[in-house]
């Protein structure tokens, strides 16, 4: 497999999400043989996501993730990235105020070799999303579907179909974005609403069962291979377009690229 020449920086995505043109592809990895794959393949960004807690420890949900946990996997990747951005996410209960926040995100740069951190965002979290940026800490802002706040009650659902929620939705956007963040991810958000924070908002949008309209995509790396059972609403399996997982991970970037994934 060839690796392409230049790094994927966030001034590369800004500049795909300005000028409008293909979309960028983003996939989770957990270790390095798969980050290998992937990065040779032509993703533009791997997240080291709290996903993992599930689909590499089995446990139902993400809340169990620790730093350590999460540390210790975006070094894994970090030693075999050479081209692609890697972002890596802030688990559960890591970013309860600003200090915590600080001293987590700087643990997943500087012993994880992560160049984004990824944290899960409302309202409460803008103040947070200011200091990390105040201290040169490069901030992807997740909202809609959250897991780590998933309860029994809210349950997995499509976010921003009243319109009480997708103006709440699209402020929480705006104040992080004017907080410094450099990324928006928005989660299972329908699609109208996506597109709408995506045309309004100055920095790329990430979506994930949040429609075709936002600047990239990503997907759970082992929903791309048919791994997941059930699969997710939003994912599609890629194994079926080729002999094995660089052909499928070549498909899903060319479907992003060219806007016929999602």
């Amino acid at each position: 497999m060839s690796m392409p020449d230049s790094s994927v920086t966030l001034d590369t995505l800004h500049r795909m999400a300005r000028e409008g043109g293909d979309r960028f592809a983003g996939l989770t990895a957990y270790d390095a043989t798969f980050t290998r794959v992937l990065d040779a393949c032509g993703v533009e960004f791997i997240l080291v996501g709290d996903s993992l807690g599930m689909v590499i420890q089995g446990h139902p949900n993400t809340q169990p993730v620790t730093m350590d946990d999460m540390v210790y996997h975006t070094q894994c990747v970090a030693r075999s990235i050479q081209r692609a951005l890697l972002i890596s996410d802030l688990p559960y209960m890591s970013c309860c105020d600003v200090p915590m926040a600080q001293a987590n995100a700087m643990r997943l740069v500087q012993e994880g070799g992560a160049q984004v951190v990824k944290l899960e965002a409302s309202q409460d979290q803008v103040e947070i999303v200011r200091a990390l940026s105040d201290q040169g800490t490069p901030v992807c802002a997740h909202l809609g579907l959250r897991l780590q706040s998933l309860t029994k009650l809210t349950g997995i659902r499509r976010h921003g179909r009243t319109s009480e929620e997708a103006d709440e939705l699209q402020e929480t956007a705006l104040a992080l974005e004017q907080a410094g963040a450099d990324l928006l991810l928005v989660e299972c958000v329908v699609d109208n609403l996506a597109a709408e924070i995506t045309e309004q908002a100055g920095i790329p949008v990430i979506g994930i069962g949040s429609g075709a309209a936002c600047d990239g995509q990503i997907l759970v790396l082992y929903d791309l291979l048919g791994l997941t059972d059930p699969a997710p609403k939003h994912a599609r399996s890629f194994m079926n377009s080729g002999r094995g997982v660089a052909d499928a991970v070549r498909a899903y970037v060319e479907a992003v690229h060219s806007g016929s994934f999602p």
